[in-house]
């Protein structure tokens, strides 16, 4: 196309709106859950799949969303995710017992699946140059936004018309969006690159990471060091090592393993996971300490939640102007970042009270949010240009693999308070939350190599 497309900013908006929705559905959740769990009467367990089995299904099957956006052509992808997320979130918000509820959740995963990589597949071939990394400035930017926003909207829904409209809301939207791509979205030439989908390598990632969750979650119930907790976490080990075995067998691997095997890459995905799972489990902790244990409503936590998500985005903010003006080494930014986040989340380990925890929980995120900005750095530290869609797949599933873990860990370790109305579940939550910050910040000074900042960013998403 020698002449630009002049619609091409009105189609970025479009595809952000409908990226916005998918990362919404993480946060928005969160605020929501114990509402949810009073009206549908749902047990610990089951409301930690709530969460869980959207990113679950969302990570584990999303760069077979991206191979098939490469072979059936980005715009079918994107409007099939499209309808499927949609369409699910009415399932969802109807959902009178767990077992629509969670159906619901895991038809979300797959649709987000779908619609998340297809989607930047259209972003990246509509725009050139300079013109294409302000684009995908734009495209990071709604993960940030989606997540502050998630928690007031949240808030505002669940206090107003009620938790269903968490997904409900999201009906209007996707319909919208979906007409309107219909039109705009351009035909693109299916079967761009030869080959075919690894769907028993994405089924085995899934599944492995999927009983690891299940041993996690239960662990609260059973034991740490139960045989049937050691046994399943067995079980997922088994199923990763498969996993493995058919992504070196196979003709069209789901990924490519050597690049995992990059000290790079490995620890910068490492620390993505320990990150998201920090903030996701404080998300999930906090949500319960408000509106459980201060009998807060879902409005008022919303708000107080509203400064903990936006300190996220300052905490990137500050880590990019670090790297980009200053030249700080990625490692510095990470082990700084989690010092300071368990720090700040040491606070309502140690003390009691709403502002403690609100107050914690934001110093704890302008550090998690800084470990982003690192982590994302010290990925692409070493890879090449035609890699960079490889790594920026790995770096997304890692993404929701550890919001699924850290809500399943923690849902375990303060199980006491999840269950009733003592504060020792919160206060072992938030400790362990504090330790494996301190920890991560420890195994960043010996796994991360140091290395001179190139300018190179990922997309997560």
């Amino acid at each position: 196309m020698n002449q630009p497309d002049p619609r091409r900013w009105r189609l970025l908006g479009l595809l952000a709106v409908a990226q916005f929705m998918l990362i919404l559905d993480v946060t928005v959740v969160a605020i929501a859950l114990p509402n949810i769990e009073t009206d549908l009467h749902l047990q610990r367990e089951t409301l930690t799949w709530v969460v869980s089995a959207y990113t679950l299904m969302f990570g584990g099957l999303m760069l077979l969303g991206g191979r098939a956006a490469d072979l059936f052509g980005s715009r079918r992808v994107v409007l099939v995710g499209l309808a499927v997320f949609t369409l699910a979130s009415l399932v969802t918000g109807l959902a009178n017992g767990p077992e629509v509820l969670l159906g619901g959740r895991v038809a979300q995963g797959i649709g987000a699946a779908m619609l998340s990589p297809a989607a930047l597949s259209v972003v990246t071939k509509t725009f050139d140059g300079e013109e294409r990394n302000k684009a995908l400035g734009i495209w990071s930017a709604m993960g940030g936004g989606g997540s502050a926003i998630g928690v007031l909207l949240g808030g505002l829904l669940t206090a107003g018309p009620g938790w269903q409209w968490v997904f409900y809301i999201n009906l209007p939207i996707g319909l919208v969006v979906f007409v309107v791509l219909f039109r705009m979205l351009p035909a693109g030439t299916p079967g761009e690159r030869q080959g075919r989908l690894d769907v028993p390598g994405a089924l085995l990632v899934t599944a492995g990471t999927g009983t690891a969750i299940y041993a996690l979650i239960n662990a609260g119930d059973r034991g740490w060091l139960s045989v049937a907790t050691l046994g399943t976490l067995a079980g997922a080990l088994v199923l990763y090592g498969v996993f493995a075995w058919v992504q070196r067998t196979v003709r069209s691997p789901l990924m490519d393993l050597r690049i995992l095997a990059r000290r790079s890459v490995a620890s910068g995905t490492l620390m993505l996971l320990i990150a998201t799972a920090l903030m996701i489990s404080m998300f999930f902790l906090g949500s319960f300490y408000l509106q459980h244990f201060k009998q807060y409503g879902a409005l008022r936590t919303g708000l107080l939640f509203l400064p903990v998500a936006i300190a996220a985005i300052v905490g990137a903010h500050l880590a990019g102007q670090f790297v980009g003006k200053a030249g700080a080494r990625p490692i510095a930014i990470a082990i700084a970042g989690f010092l300071l986040t368990a720090i700040g989340v040491a606070a309502p380990a140690l003390w009691d009270g709403a502002a403690v925890v609100v107050t914690g929980m934001a110093v704890g995120t302008i550090g998690l949010g800084a470990a982003f900005v690192a982590s994302s750095t010290t990925t692409f530290a070493q890879v090449a240009h035609h890699e960079a869609g490889l790594a920026s797949g790995i770096l997304s599933t890692f993404h929701e693999f550890g919001a699924s873990l850290g809500v399943a860990v923690v849902s375990s370790v303060a199980a006491a308070s999840l269950a009733g109305t003592v504060t020792t579940g919160f206060t072992r939550g938030f400790t362990f939350a504090a330790v494996t910050a301190a920890v991560a910040a420890a195994l960043t000074l010996i796994v991360v190599p140091s290395f001179e900042p190139s300018g190179e960013t990922a997309h997560v998403h």
